[in-house]
């Protein structure tokens, strides 16, 4: 995804309130019911927000992602981590619809709407086949989308701004209500770091999202080979309704 090149030397800074938390507190609690891992791919992973505190847990995580510099940054902010408790990250740059690591690993999880970014129905499919693949007999894929609504509701309240010292931003969205896809735009303004007369740089930014039915993505998971899949909403174990904003799917091998 070359939309993340110039936006990762920010990115941790825009993303400080993303409920990281809430995504590690899922995992576990859908580890706890279907079966507690060792070995976890971490798709998408961005600079580590949560294959680190995975590591930190003791799990030997695989973290993918198609951006070399959100990797960078990731390895870096890992090898500043005081004690690794017995885990482990193998950093990978790949395409997570064709990834593969050499092995089967128990579960594979991909948070922060990383599948939305996948704007074919056949990108979506692939990324499932090759999730199969690289799953054990019984493993478990765990990830999160927007829901449709949620695209539009970005629309309608859209343009959304940032203002904060150090850094700045100015969000605009255009949604195509037929595919259900939305295009974000961001002018963003960041303080360069050790700067002496407080310089800003300008990082222009676009990002395209699309939404599926949640009814064809779980069929798409079964046509996948997967045996079991169930749907969750917003953080919780409760099964999704009308209102649901982001929705869960745990799919077994």
């Amino acid at each position: 995804m070359e939309a993340y090149r110039h936006f990762a030397s920010v990115y941790d800074r825009l993303m400080e309130e993303m409920p990281y938390p809430q995504w590690l507190k899922f995992a576990e609690a859908c580890w706890t019911r279907y079966g507690t891992p060792k070995s976890v791919v971490d798709l998408g992973c961005g600079t580590g927000s949560i294959a680190i505190p995975l590591a930190r847990s003791g799990y030997q995580v695989f973290a993918i992602d198609l951006s070399s510099d959100m990797l960078t940054i990731g390895q870096s902010k890992w090898g500043e981590e005081p004690s690794r408790s017995g885990g482990s990250i193998t950093w990978l740059q790949q395409d997570m619809t064709e990834w593969e690591i050499g092995e089967e690993v128990d579960s594979v999880i991909s948070f922060c709407d990383c599948i939305n970014y996948l704007t074919e129905e056949d990108e979506v499919q692939a990324a499932f086949q090759a999730t199969y693949q690289g799953l054990k007999p019984g493993g478990l894929f765990l990830f999160d989308v927007h829901a449709p609504n949620t695209l539009a509701r970005y629309a309608a309240e859209q343009p959304f701004v940032l203002d904060d010292p150090d850094v700045a931003y100015i969000w605009t969205c255009e949604l195509d209500e037929e595919r259900v896809e939305i295009e974000h735009r961001l002018t963003i303004f960041a303080q360069e770091s050790g700067s002496r007369d407080n310089r800003f740089s300008r990082i222009e930014e676009m990002h395209v999202q699309r939404a599926y039915d949640a009814e064809w993505i779980r069929e798409s998971l079964l046509m996948a080979g997967f045996s079991r899949v169930e749907q969750f909403a917003d953080f919780t174990l409760e099964v999704p309704d009308s209102e649901a904003e982001r929705l869960f799917f745990a799919a077994i091998k």
